[in-house]
């Protein structure tokens, strides 16, 4: 794959870094004169360009005389946090930051494919299969501290006790598959974007395309929805105290 000018920039500059990195870790970089690839790049533009922005609405907070980029912020607090208290209830609350930082870190990382000299790091793998993992370790733990760890391990054996040697093989089966589906949805939907949005502007150069673009901002914007939707469930399923 071709090296993007980020990337290419990194590389120039944290090459020695990275590798050193990656040798504490015991990974072996594919090109050691470029152990930084186009998603890594991609990863840490979008981390920067959140921390920036997150900065910037934390400085304009204001209760007095609310600027539009507080109002959008507040808006979607809002909407995440109904749909949390409707799906998980009153007490969802301390879940919302979690979700709003993973929804948009993940449409950012949608959307910054459509920039020329960007790429979609969502588009790999990786990418999604990171979002998952977080997502899948952070619902179990509210889960373990909602309820503890032994009353949390229950929910594995299921509601009869004689065939808890059946329901916990399945139970954690299933679990885990939940990581594997969050990365295929969010992975396929994105890799099918960007090459459909890049088949079209290689045999149409203008116009054709941009409907494709808006194509590709509204699936950036439903697989960050559904991203969210689907951990706010699981979220929902390890906080519930059985009654």
């Amino acid at each position: 794959m071709e090296e993007l000018p980020l990337t290419a920039f990194l590389n120039k500059y944290f090459a020695g870094v990275a590798l050193a990195l990656l040798n504490a870790l015991h990974i072996t970089p594919e090109h050691h004169k470029h152990p930084i690839t186009n998603t890594v790049a991609m990863e840490l533009l979008v981390f920067v360009l959140l921390t920036l922005f997150f900065l910037l609405v934390r400085s304009r907070l204001s209760v007095e005389n609310p600027g539009g980029l507080q109002h959008v912020v507040e808006g979607l607090h809002g909407f995440i946090q109904g749909q949390s208290d409707e799906i998980i209830g009153h007490h969802s609350e301390p879940y919302t930051p979690f979700l709003v930082s993973l929804f948009i870190f993940i449409l950012l990382c949608n959307l910054i494919g459509l920039i020329p000299g960007f790429e979609s790091p969502t588009a790999d793998p990786a990418v999604p299969l990171g979002c998952a993992v977080i997502s899948f370790l952070y619902y179990n733990l509210m889960g373990v501290r909602k309820q503890g760890p032994l009353r949390y391990a229950l929910h594995f054996t299921g509601p009869v006790w004689w065939l808890a040697w059946l329901m916990l093989p399945i139970e954690i089966i299933s679990h885990l598959a939940r990581m594997l589906s969050l990365t295929i949805r969010l992975f396929a939907n994105m890799f099918a974007g960007d090459m459909v949005t890049l088949v079209f502007f290689s045999l149409v150069p203008l116009g054709v395309p941009v409907l494709f673009l808006g194509l590709h901002i509204g699936v950036s914007f439903l697989q960050a929805y559904i991203f969210v939707l689907l951990v706010t469930v699981y979220l929902a399923g390890a906080v519930e105290t059985a009654h």
